[in-house]
């Protein structure tokens, strides 16, 4: 199975979490990682480019933080651009079919902070629902997520530890999707 990491940070190289996913998930033959912002730090996606690398895998993993309850903006940005009606979606969009999306999302709030009586009154399964309603809309199989939760202040070994239980979860091939 080839899998595509979609790693979207604004500032990865001043991130202790994602950087630390990136660069352990770079060690392994069967994933590419694709940043985002380094890629694109002008916002300009080459729609056909991104297409390809999506066609060209079966697990689709977008990394990122939690940004004010959603995803980086660069990442709806590409959702936007890259996931266009005919190729995604719509009667003759069947190119994501089969495939699989798993996200891997970090937050600054501990678990308890993501529930309907924590601080943000949302749990995290409420927050990401436009992604797995993305994933039902192109067909695709929406995988349990991998969140590590509560970062602020934790050791460079909880870090390591994580990365590592990040890599098992991605790339687990036999994960069951999350129902519709």
């Amino acid at each position: 199975m080839k899998t595509l990491v979609i790693a979207v940070h604004p500032t990865m190289s001043q991130s202790r979490i994602n950087k630390a996913w990136k660069e352990r998930m770079q060690k392994e033959e069967s994933v590419t990682v694709h940043d985002l912002y380094a890629a694109y730090p002008d916002f300009q996606i080459d729609i056909e480019q991104e297409q390809k690398l999506v066609q060209d895998h079966d697990r689709i993993v977008f990394q990122f933080p939690l940004y004010w309850y959603s995803t980086p903006a660069l990442l709806k940005q590409w959702q936007d651009a890259v996931l266009t009606y005919g190729w995604a979606y719509g009667s003759e969009g069947n190119k994501l079919h089969g495939k699989e999306l798993l996200l891997a999302i970090s937050t600054g709030g501990p678990e308890e902070a993501y529930q309907r009586d924590g601080y943000n009154y949302y749990s995290i399964s409420e927050l990401i629902k436009p992604l797995q309603a993305m994933a039902n809309l192109t067909g695709m199989k929406f995988l349990k997520p991998f969140l590590f939760q509560g970062v602020m202040g934790i050791s460079d070994e909880q870090i390591e530890h994580g990365a590592e239980e990040y890599v098992a979860h991605a790339l687990n091939a036999s994960m069951e999707p999350i129902g519709k």
